[in-house]
């Protein structure tokens, strides 16, 4: 009778381990689920409407960015999508010399597109710890600021887009210097984001969230 005792006791210790494993199985490849999941770009990347619904938590830190920065929710969205798609972890491409794989070209990096300085600037003057610029709240409070500071130094509105686009790609000392007005096809880009910023506006504006 003990010895029978102790052998269901045995059995039940071991089921409970087995379960205890299958839990943090199915826990672990959850949580890896939704990791991928949330950085993946939006099914639909042309209708902010449908991007927000589909990634509630990103309209959610879009407005934290826009109440903290004042930059509308539509152009911080329309520069994101200039400059990644919302891929989160896009780079420049390496170019190659024969099969020699070269330095790229520039140190920008995830959602934003942020260089290397520049973030660091910006985790600087903001107090910024464990940021990261494949995170999606980090990169559109970093638009949120970078646009801001162009409001403050060059004296741009905060809802003009194309112009923001252009402090954006070209730096405040190159937009005071006019850098862009050399280069069509950037000023036709920055065109686009002004286009998609309204565009966006509007969907924003018939949206139930």
């Amino acid at each position: 009778m003990i010895k029978m005792s102790a052998l269901l006791l045995n059995r039940g210790l071991l089921i409970r381990k087995h379960f205890n494993k299958l839990g943090g199985l199915v826990l672990l490849t959850s949580l890896l689920l939704t990791g991928c999941s949330s950085t993946v770009p939006p099914a639909d990347a042309h209708n902010l409407c449908s991007i927000f619904k589909e990634k509630p938590s990103w309209y959610r830190a879009a407005k934290r960015s826009e109440k903290k920065w004042g930059t509308p929710v539509q152009i911080q969205m329309a520069i994101m999508y200039q400059e990644s798609s919302f891929r989160h972890n896009v780079r420049p491409p390496r170019p190659y010399f024969l099969f020699i794989p070269l330095p790229r070209k520039s140190s920008a990096y995830g959602y934003a597109q942020a260089q290397d300085g520049t973030w660091q600037e910006y985790l600087d003057e903001t107090s910024g710890f464990f940021r990261s610029r494949t995170n999606f709240a980090d990169a559109i409070d970093f638009i949120g600021w970078y646009t801001n500071k162009a409001r403050r130094v060059n004296g741009v509105s905060l809802w003009r887009a194309d112009q923001l686009y252009l402090n954006y790609h070209e730096g405040y000392g190159g937009y005071r210097r006019g850098s862009y007005k050399s280069k069509p096809w950037l000023m036709n880009t920055a065109q686009r984001v002004k286009s998609r910023a309204s565009n966006y506006g509007e969907q924003l504006r018939r949206c139930r969230l």
